[in-house]
Parts: structure tokens; C-alpha cells; sequence
């Protein structure tokens, strides 16, 4: 087993912070996130997929019914076997969604933290600091992961909160070299690994925002990995699409460096690996990619841009009106078998966009 893959597996051990099991404590009270050794997600035969449906300018597009749409399984038409349509647009509430902002002090400089928060802060006071949804906000920091205890509409007591809150200073960074970036990478996926199994006990669907540029994608012509590193990577990759499909979180991400990343290579270079993986074979470390994760759980990247708060509310727009569809999936051939995801809108100009795929098991 070589060193990176030693170091991984190192890092991707189950958090030691545990989430309390006492009664609520007062409203916005921030307490550590970790679930206890993180429970395998199981399989499904039914898989439910969240649809956002825009027209060419972006406006969701609403009033669609169940035979306006079709799934396609590898590119096979598949019969829908629930249909709903969401839309909190008109006020409705039986549909409950949340919004979850993650502040990452691992991933990103000092600076760009405090830009970032300024900018959260804005959001969370507008509108006389009335939100229209249900948020909170986590801060990823080297020190621990910390999420408040309930959710709120009050996004005055969320800023004054966010105020008390400290992200700390980053002690990981990329003049650590390679195995700094090593470092980064296992703590990125096991927070993230935390904070999908906490959000997976909470009802209905979470919009999952993260500030970063995105965690090392450790993957180029000049990184070599071992036989297990690529198992490794196969397996949390499954993982990691299981469970945010299962606790129905769609992720977003917003590059804090804004304007000063744009026209740089590294802000597109995850395309290389948005393609599914169908095997250890077939695995790189890029896979994990935080903007990768975030394409294939059918969210949004938003980079190259220093109007932050307008790219929350640009993600946060995706719950005002959405379809929920689901359909049963063919029994697989072997354990985690990957099948491609695509659904199409008998709608001229309509434009769906929902999780690019999911693994199938026996």
C-alpha cells in the first residue's frame, strides 16, 4: 500500500465528534456536525430524481404535467412511476426545502474567507433579514466541522450568529506541497461525508452551497496512484453519488476568488472528469472533485464572478418551482453498476437538468 493511499484511508476514519442526542438546544446554537462510524447507504430499486425545468433566459418553467416528461436509464425510456410538481413559488409549504451554506476555511485563503462571509452576510440580511427559506450555515475549518442545531427563516439571528462564529486561520496550504494537498483532499470528502449523513436525517431537499474553489483534484499526467488508491477512490465515488441521491441533497459551489480565478485553467480543468465512472479501472482522485460532485448531483458552478450574494440567490432560485419524478431501476448485473441519467421536456426551448447518474446493485 503506498503512502498517499495510507494517508487517505488515515483521513477519511469517521469524524470523533458525534452529534448531540440531547434535547434541542436554544434556537442557532452552533454544535460540532459528525456522524458516528458513517452507515453504508443502502440499496434502492426506486430512484427519485429532483428536476429543475428552465426555459432559455433560466425562469423555471411551470405547469408541466407527468407525460410532458421522460426518463432515460443508458439511454433507455424508463416509466415514471411517481410524478410531482414542487413549486414554494405560490406559496406552498408542503414541500419542504432547505438551504445549507458551507463555509470552507480549508480550501480557501484568509482572505477570500472573510470576503466570502461578508458576502453571506449580505445575503442573510435581505429582505429586512426575512428568508424564504429555511437555512443554516456549517464552517469547515481545520479546527472541526460546526453546524447550528435547527434551521431558520431568521436570517437576523442567523447573521448575528454567523458574526460569533469563527472560521480560524487555515494551517493547510499549497506551499505544503503535494502531500499538503493530499491532506486537503481527505479532509474535504470526510467532512463532506459527515455533513451528507447528518442531512440525510433531516426531511425533504437540501440545497447544499459550498464556498470554495474546490478541493486538489490530485490527478495529471505527472501523479502516479496505486491499485488500492484507485479502489479507494472507485468506492467513495459510489458512495458519494448513493448518498447525496438518497438524502436528496443538490450541491452548488461558489468560487470565492471570483474575478481574480478567471480565464485560469484550474477553474475548468474538472470537466475532464465529469464523465461516470464505471469502475475502479476507470477511477482518478479528480472524480471526487468538489465541482464534479456538484455537476453529476445536478447543481450549479458558479465561478468568475465577485457578486457572491446574486450567485446564493441564483442557486437558492432552484427551489421555487421543481419536479420530482422517480422510476424503478433495472436489477444490476454486478454491485455497483453504473447507469447514466438524463430526463428530456416535450417543451420547445425547455432545458432539464437533474443528477447526471446513479449505481445500481443486484
Amino acid at each position: 500500500m503506498g503512502r498517499f493511499c495510507r494517508l487517505l484511508l488515515f483521513l477519511l476514519l469517521p469524524l470523533s465528534l458525534v452529534l448531540a442526542q440531547d434535547s434541542p438546544s436554544p434556537q442557532l446554537e452552533p454544535r460540532p456536525v459528525g456522524p458516528t462510524v458513517p452507515v453504508p447507504a443502502s440499496p434502492d430499486k426506486e430512484i427519485t430524481l429532483e428536476v429543475q425545468v428552465t426555459e432559455k433566459s433560466g425562469a423555471p418553467i411551470r405547469g408541466l404535467q407527468k407525460q410532458d416528461f421522460t426518463i432515460l436509464d443508458d439511454k433507455q425510456p424508463q416509466s415514471i412511476v411517481s410524478f410531482h410538481a414542487v413549486d414554494n413559488g405560490a406559496g406552498s409549504t408542503a414541500d419542504p426545502v432547505q438551504v445549507v451554506l458551507v463555509i470552507d476555511a480549508v480550501n480557501a485563503s484568509f482572505q477570500a474567507v472573510t470576503y466570502e462571509r461578508n458576502e453571506v452576510k449580505k445575503f442573510l440580511l435581505q429582505n429586512g433579514g426575512k428568508l424564504a427559506l429555511p437555512t443554516s450555515f456549517i464552517v469547515f475549518s481545520d479546527a472541526g466541522t460546526k453546524v447550528q442545531n435547527h434551521s431558520t427563516r431568521d436570517g437576523n439571528a442567523l447573521a448575528a450568529l454567523f458574526d460569533q462564529s469563527e472560521t480560524g486561520l487555515r494551517s493547510i496550504n499549497r506551499s505544503q506541497g503535494y502531500y499538503g494537498a493530499v491532506e486537503r483532499f481527505g479532509m474535504s470528502l470526510k467532512a463532506l461525508t459527515s455533513l451528507v449523513a447528518y442531512e440525510a436525517t433531516q426531511p425533504g431537499r437540501k440545497l447544499m452551497i459550498w464556498f470554495s474553489p474546490g478541493w486538489p483534484l490530485l490527478s495529471g499526467p505527472n501523479i502516479q496512484h496505486s491499485h488500492q488508491d484507485y479502489d479507494n477512490f472507485f468506492n467513495s465515488i459510489v458512495d458519494a453519488s448513493t448518498s447525496l441521491r438518497q438524502a436528496h441533497i443538490t450541491l452548488y459551489s461558489i468560487d470565492p476568488l471570483g474575478l481574480a480565478n478567471a480565464g485560469g485553467v484550474r477553474i475548468s480543468y474538472y470537466k475532464e472528469f465529469l464523465k461516470g465512472v464505471p469502475s475502479a479501472k476507470k477511477a482518478e482522485a479528480g472524480n471526487l472533485g468538489l465541482q464534479v460532485l456538484v455537476v453529476q448531483s445536478g447543481g450549479r458552478v458558479f465561478n468568475s464572478s465577485n457578486d457572491l450574494t446574486g450567485e446564493i440567490s441564483n442557486c437558492v432560485v432552484d427551489a421555487d418551482a421543481f419536479y420530482v419524478l422517480s422510476f424503478n431501476a433495472d436489477r444490476a448485473d454486478q454491485p455497483n453498476e453504473y447507469h447514466s441519467v438524463a430526463v428530456t421536456v416535450d417543451k420547445p426551448g425547455a432545458s432539464a437538468r437533474t443528477r447526471t447518474g446513479y449505481y445500481a446493485q443486484p
